[in-house]
């Protein structure tokens, strides 16, 4: 069996036990690595500073070798905290007015791929297969073709790709997409991506469907599909319901005297529409004044890229959001939004989300949302809450159970919520049950399986290797 190797932006390393951290991706790719060995490459974490990045630490595990790289201040600056999140994630995440281009930050950014491609290539072996992570790497393919590398190379992007009027505007537009149809397969985490993708590739000019599953993209053949990420379902359903002597946990349910939790768990980003969110729960308090200290919102938003200044005006935004309602609806016996700005265990969120009478997952934007397809699987079965969904979430594709909400239409998400709240219990256990059955059959390790599989019936070297000058 080939040997897999991994590149992605940052490597979760294990712990002591040789356990990998918590969280779905994380779990899956171990599982991949661990089968048949494999190498994880990525950043360490760390800056040099001033000094250019030198050699490599690698940690052995499992049959697994952690391969990781420095990067100097500037690559941080201009490579991550500059083209790749200031320019490359709003203009994916359909957000043109927070796109922030500079020349240098774009040299910065392919200039670390080319770090990454220099230090991957004298590790691998001609039959390893490649897969590599997210709108950090999009140009490491073809920085390995030059370099002559001839493996199978698979891409998986987990934000959304937007349609060709949005991304248009990216100024390296073409490069960019030259860069993915250097893999031998692409994959996205909804149909509605991949449909943008061939769009892109349609209306310029450069490509379309030449056989199901197959692109004919710059003169070369690509794979592409969606593969929509899952959970550790099972394992997440088993926590949730063993959650009930937490003391965070109960010290909540407590706190609510018989009031109704409604959570929403997101990282603070502009593109999770928390602000939106938190209009449209004081439209249903003024729609419902009867409701007043019968429900409550609780908004956890973890801090989020602090070295962004768009990021830290969000925080200030979202503050001000919850003491704006907190003062004008609530009492001295009652806060209706309770606002936590950091990182919850991963224990206290699946009992968190067990409590909640309704999950609130409203992204103006997202590739997937797994906070979604959490709060389904942490539910009661005898008595589960119900989720209600952005459309805009790549996980709407798949949890039809939800109920679907436009986040840019507050009226509709109060709704929403009071819809949410009254619900008879057997048309939630109908919805639960629904979404249940999908994510225990689609779960990250089917979707981790799935891809590998279609990576490694993908013809090896994509057509022809790429000369340094293309």
């Amino acid at each position: 069996m080939s040997r897999l190797v991994v590149v992605s932006n940052r490597v979760p390393l294990p712990d002591e036990n040789g356990n990998p951290p918590p969280g779905g991706l994380a779990v899956a790719v171990h599982a991949a690595l661990r089968k048949n060995g494999g190498i994880w490459m990525g950043w360490s974490g760390r800056s040099t500073g001033e000094e250019e990045p030198q050699g490599l630490t690698t940690l052995e595990q499992d049959k697994i070798s952690y391969v990781l790289t420095d990067l100097s201040q500037a690559d941080l600056d201009e490579y991550y905290n500059g083209f790749a999140n200031r320019v490359l994630w709003p203009i994916f995440h359909c957000r043109l007015d927070l796109a922030e281009y500079a020349r240098q930050e774009m040299a910065g950014y392919f200039r670390v791929n080319r770090l990454f491609a220099d230090r991957l290539v004298p590790m691998l072996e001609p039959d390893d297969v490649i897969w590599v992570h997210d709108y950090h790497l999009i140009p490491l393919a073809q920085e390995l073709r030059k370099r002559g590398v001839r493996n199978r190379i698979g891409f998986f992007l987990h934000i959304p790709w937007p349609p060709a009027d949005i991304v248009t505007a990216l100024p390296v537009y073409e490069i960019i997409m030259r860069g993915l149809a250097a893999y031998d397969l692409v994959g996205f985490q909804t149909d509605y991506d991949l449909d943008n993708f061939v769009g892109c590739l349609r209306r310029e000019g450069w490509g379309d469907w030449s056989t199901p599953g197959w692109l004919r993209a710059f003169d070369k053949e690509v794979a592409a599909a969606a593969f929509p990420i899952g959970i550790e379902t099972g394992d997440f359903a088993r926590l949730a319901a063993k959650t009930d002597g937490l003391d965070l946990v109960t010290d909540m349910e407590q706190s609510l005297h018989g009031s109704a939790l409604i959570i929403g768990v997101d990282r603070l980003d502009y593109s999770k529409g928390i602000a939106a969110r938190i209009d449209a729960f004081e439209r249903y308090l003024m729609r419902n004044p009867d409701q007043a200290g019968k429900v409550t919102l609780l908004q956890v938003a973890p801090h989020s890229r602090s070295d962004v200044p768009e990021y830290l005006e969000m925080q200030g935004q979202v503050e001000s959001h919850c003491g704006r309602v907190n003062g004008a609806h609530g009492t001295i016996e009652w806060v209706p939004i309770r606002y936590v700005n950091q990182s919850l265990t991963r224990p206290v969120l699946a009992g968190l989300y067990r409590l909640a009478k309704v999950g609130l997952v409203t992204p103006l934007r997202d590739g997937m949302n797994l906070v979604a397809k959490e709060y389904v699987a942490s539910q009661d079965p005898a008595d589960p809450g119900v989720l209600i969904l952005s459309r805009f979430a790549g996980a709407a594709r798949e949890l039809d159970g939800a109920i679907f909400i436009n986040p840019y239409d507050t009226e509709q998400t109060a709704g929403a919520i009071g819809r949410a709240l009254s619900m008879p219990l057997d048309e939630r256990i109908a919805r639960w049950r629904r979404m249940m059955d999908h994510l225990e059959s689609h779960d990250v390790l089917w979707w981790c399986r799935t891809f590998l599989a279609a990576l490694n019936e993908a013809p090896e070297d994509n057509g022809a290797l790429i000369r340094e000058s293309d």
